[in-house]
């Protein structure tokens, strides 16, 4: 990727892994919030991160910008967080009723996925909520009535009932 320095000897960590130092633009799981500067694998950085505008890369310029930036960055995680928040109690009031056909023992022919739980929650007006935000480890093959979380924002997981009846 062009305008990237080559790696330097303090780059490489004993398992020859090149680390790239970034920093974040928003929140991301388990790395750090918006104005962090972080350490990741270069591959991590060039790959995902940077390509997307989640983070751009620690210069000595960009540290110099993100000082004055951060309180910028800041507000408007806040104002995201806020967002998320006020979207998660309307969520959090939402119940979801699935009918499926069922075999023995209540197993489900087929089965809910995060993708019908998408459809049916943008049919109640949640256009934003994506299928990836809904964390579904693995579709719903039974019977009952699950607890399923949406990630809103990585501080705001508020979690919808879901129903699955027999048809």
């Amino acid at each position: 990727m062009a305008g990237l320095a080559p790696p330097t000897a303090a780059d490489i960590t004993t398992f020859g892994v090149i680390i790239m130092e970034v920093i974040l633009r928003q929140a991301v799981d388990n790395l750090g919030h918006p104005g962090d500067i972080v350490d990741v694998s270069s591959g991590y950085a060039r790959n995902f991160l940077l390509p997307r505008g989640v983070a751009y890369e620690a210069t000595p310029g960009n540290k110099k910008r993100i000082a004055q930036e951060r309180e910028r960055l800041e507000a408007a995680e806040n104002a995201r967080r806020d967002a998320a928040a006020g979207v998660a109690k309307r969520l959090e009031e939402v119940s979801l009723t699935f009918s499926a056909k069922v075999g023995e023992e209540g197993k489900l022919f087929g089965s809910v996925t995060a993708s019908d739980i998408a459809h049916q929650l943008e049919a109640l007006g949640f256009e934003h909520v994506e299928k990836r935000m809904i964390d579904l480890h693995e579709p719903i093959k039974a019977l009952g009535v699950y607890k399923v979380p949406v990630r809103l924002h990585a501080d705001v997981k508020p979690e919808i009932k879901v129903w699955v009846i027999k048809a």
